[in-house]
């Protein structure tokens, strides 16, 4: 099953980290010293992504520029003989018509904007990737799940999933767990409801921001009536092709992080942080001065 588009959900409102997102993109919002949207795009690129679609919204046309080359920055660093910021722009920097990008004209939902995508994926296996959340491990999340759908049948679809605790299920999509895979790590999912009422989880194991989905989930989309929010939801759309095709769920390495609140940003900055070489002993002594104050 060869996975080659990946889409990226972008035209939330990022209501929750509030005021940072009245005029910029939450996507756009920095972990150390890289926006949102580029760890995320790393990743699939790192998972063997070729093509890359970006569902936006209002305001949301400074991740297009993000990604296009600034030819006036360019030659100021070349002038200034910056040659290790240069090499850090053309790493970033996608290939040539590597990038679609198509408009959400109403935030009806993640459903929705997975529909939105639809004629730009055509009739092939996508990817799904949510990007205000990070996950922190060598290999990432989405190639994780790509090696597992390696050993699946063509018309398998896989989650990305992880334990919560259960007095926090009815906050999230649940998915119930079925036969275990022989990889160990992989398990038929037997059933998913999103945000069930508290003391009717199926398991406590949350549907997280990374799908592998078949193509056939258009159509399921396309018809969708609106469900938890008020929104047509996804996970409402994978029920209904669980009808016809398996579901399997996927427990990764790795730490997830949920950009997308204030406490999530900020322990992710820490988390990222201490991740990098170049910065981990001066954030260490930052954070002991800090603390001993």
């Amino acid at each position: 099953m060869k996975i080659r588009k990946a889409v990226f959900p972008v035209a939330g409102l990022g209501t929750r980290v509030l005021p940072a997102t009245k005029a910029m993109p939450k996507e756009m919002l920095t972990i150390v010293d890289k926006p949102l949207i580029q760890y995320v795009v790393d990743e699939a690129r790192e998972a063997g992504i070729e093509h890359f679609i970006f569902v936006t919204g209002r305001n949301k046309g400074v991740i297009e520029d993000h990604f296009d080359r600034m030819y006036e920055l360019d030659a100021t660093l070349a002038a200034r003989g910056k040659k290790a910021e240069q090499d850090i722009l053309a790493r970033d920097q996608p290939d040539a018509g590597a990038m679609s990008f198509t408009r959400q004209q109403a935030p009806l939902g993640l459903g929705h904007a997975v529909w939105c995508a639809r004629d730009i994926v055509g009739d092939e296996p996508f990817a799904v990737v949510l990007p205000d959340e990070l996950v922190l491990h060598t290999p990432g999340c989405l190639k994780q799940m790509i090696d597992a759908a390696g050993q699946l049948g063509d018309k398998s679809n896989l989650i990305a999933v992880e334990e919560v605790p259960e007095h926090l299920t009815h906050q999230y999509g649940i998915c119930g767990v079925g036969k275990r895979h022989a990889s160990g790590n992989m398990f038929e999912v037997d059933g998913m409801v999103e945000k069930p009422p508290k003391g009717t989880a199926p398991s406590n194991l949350s549907i997280t921001g990374r799908y592998i989905l078949q193509p056939e989930i258009f159509k399921i989309l396309a018809t969708q009536g609106r469900g938890a929010g008020g929104e047509i939801q996804l996970t409402d759309a994978m029920i209904g092709l669980a009808t016809t095709q398996r579901f399997y769920g996927v427990e990764f390495e790795g730490e997830r992080h949920d950009c997308g609140s204030k406490s999530g940003f900020l322990r992710a900055n820490i988390a990222f942080g201490m991740a990098r070489p170049d910065l981990r002993d001066g954030l260490r002594a930052e954070m002991k001065n800090y603390l001993e104050k």
